[in-house]
Parts: structure tokens; sequence; C-alpha cells
């Protein structure tokens, strides 16, 4: 379950909404200092009545704390308050000031020097595992010469309308594991349903199987072997999203070439910025290793 509630905090409601994934099943919360909503989420799973040890929880580092990561980590395991975390994620290879300036490309600290400090946190003994979030092929190829520990997982935007192919088999090439957020994929404006809900392919797919375009979309996630957190506040959808399909190899193959449809190859995310100088985050396109297409992006 994603904990992502739209904006900085949600505090109730993220308490709300991991208590009910918790009692109906779902064991992996993913949460981030960012999120501004790391002690109800803590909260949520010490008042679960689920054992501490059936849960993995997941929480990142921010931009801004780049330059004093166990400090942070300690400020997120104290709001946690849930003994250790399970993953402790980069959330980006950007830096940023406390005051939230973003630093230049290569200017330090670099994600490299950022990354050497996450590793020196598993000595604590209050994180089990370490990963990053947001590197592309590009990033990952100057940050693992680097590395004592290989990051677990990278997480990353995940689709149809950006499935990663070449992200994913470079990962697995290095025993990475890829971690899909967003992937029911996010409605566009003027739409109150994702754009891959009303997709051809996808509502084809679960029509056949009495299912829905969610089910679909996470099952198809799920069958490529990628961790899934999508975030829903509606119990019905919890209960619905958890509940895998089936897909035959055709259903796959439908799924998996939607990005080629033109204009489908995009990210579906909103801090995108598609002009010759776009930044995100401080950083140009080519920086961060995305490649821009006309009309959308492909993570290489």
């Amino acid at each position: 379950m994603g904990c992502w509630m739209g904006s900085p905090g949600g505090g109730e409601r993220v308490e709300v909404m991991c208590k009910s994934a918790l009692k109906y099943g779902y064991r992996h919360l993913d949460t981030a200092y960012g999120y501004g909503n790391e002690e109800h989420v803590g909260k949520a799973i010490r008042e679960s009545g689920v054992p501490r040890e059936e849960i993995f929880l997941t929480t990142k580092l921010p931009n801004k704390h780049h330059h004093r990561v166990r400090e942070s980590f300690e400020e997120s395991l104290k709001a946690l308050d849930c003994g250790y975390i399970d993953l402790y994620l980069m959330h980006w290879p950007q830096t940023d000031t406390e005051t939230g300036e973003h630093v230049p490309y290569g200017e330090e600290p670099t994600f490299i020097e950022t990354w050497k400090e996450i590793e020196k946190l598993l000595a604590t003994g209050k994180v089990k595992s370490i990963g990053v979030s947001n590197f592309s092929i590009k990033t990952l190829n100057d940050l693992l010469p680097h590395c004592s520990v290989v990051p677990v997982t990278n997480q990353v935007e995940i689709h149809p309308c950006l499935p990663s192919f070449e992200l994913q088999k470079f990962c697995e090439d290095k025993g990475i594991l890829l971690t899909a957020y967003s992937p029911l994929g996010r409605p566009i404006p003027g739409q109150d349903k994702p754009v891959l809900f009303n997709d051809p392919g996808v509502v084809g797919i679960a029509e056949r199987l009495g299912a829905l375009p969610a089910q679909v979309l996470i099952s198809w996630c799920v069958q490529r072997e990628i961790i899934v957190i999508p975030k829903s506040e509606s119990v019905e959808r919890m209960k619905a999203n958890i509940t895998l399909v089936e897909l035959t190899e055709e259903d796959m193959a439908v799924l998996g070439e939607i990005y080629k449809r033109p204009g489908m190859q995009k990210s579906l995310l909103a801090y995108h910025n598609y002009t010759d100088d776009g930044l995100v985050f401080g950083w140009t396109y080519e920086q961060l290793g995305w490649n821009m297409k006309k009309g959308g992006i492909c993570v290489d």
C-alpha cells in the first residue's frame, strides 16, 4: 500500500487507510519522510494487531537531507516508532538544500556520496535493507561501481504507458528488483479515472476475466516479477487490488504493447517539464538518464 496522499500530510486519512489495508491482507506499507505522515503510518502499524515482524515497512530519505543521512534516518525511525525499518530508499538522485533549493548536478553531496552514508546505516541494525528510487540505467551505472552494497530495489513509475522493459532487464542483470509506483497511472485533467482504466486493451481483458482494470494492471506487474505498491482509500478497491487475476501470454503482450501506440509512451505524473530546457527537481532529463520523446518519456 502506497502512502502518498496526493500532498504532504493526510495524517488521519493515511492512518485509517493503513489500518484497513493491514486488516484486509496488505503487509507492505510504503511511506517517505517527504510524505509527512510517518507518525500516522507507524501508529496504524502499532494499533493494527498485526505482529510487527509480519509487516514490511519502507520509508525514504528526502532530497533535502542528502547531507545529513544518519540524522534524517533517525528522525524517520523515531516518527514511525516501530522498532526498525525494513527498507530505506534514497527517494531521488537529486540533492536539495534544507530550504528546498536544488543543488546543481554534480555538486556535493552527489548521490554516490549519499549512498555511501546510507550503506553505513546497515551497521546500526535499525534497517534491514537499502535501495534507491527514480534511478535510470545511467544513474545506476554511475552508482554501482562505488557500491559496497548493491541496492536491493529501484522504485520507479511503471505501468503499460511506461513499461521500463530495458530498465528491468538491466536491474535483473545487476541483482536489483524493480518496485512499481503509480502502477495504475493517474487521472489526467478533466477526468476522474486513470487513463489506462479506459484503454480498450485493458478494459477488454478485464471484461473477459470478470475483473476490474486495476486488477489487470497490478497482475501485469506481478507476473513480470515486479513489486507493486498501489494506493486506495476505498476498502472495496483495496480488496480488489489485492486479488490478482491470471493473465495469458496474449494478455501480457497486449498490455506490453500499449506504449507503442502514438502518444501513449509517457509518464502519467505531473512533475514533468516537457520543454527543451525542462528540469525535474533541478536536473535535466539527460542528467537523469531519461530519454525524452515527443508527448512522453521513456526511462532508459
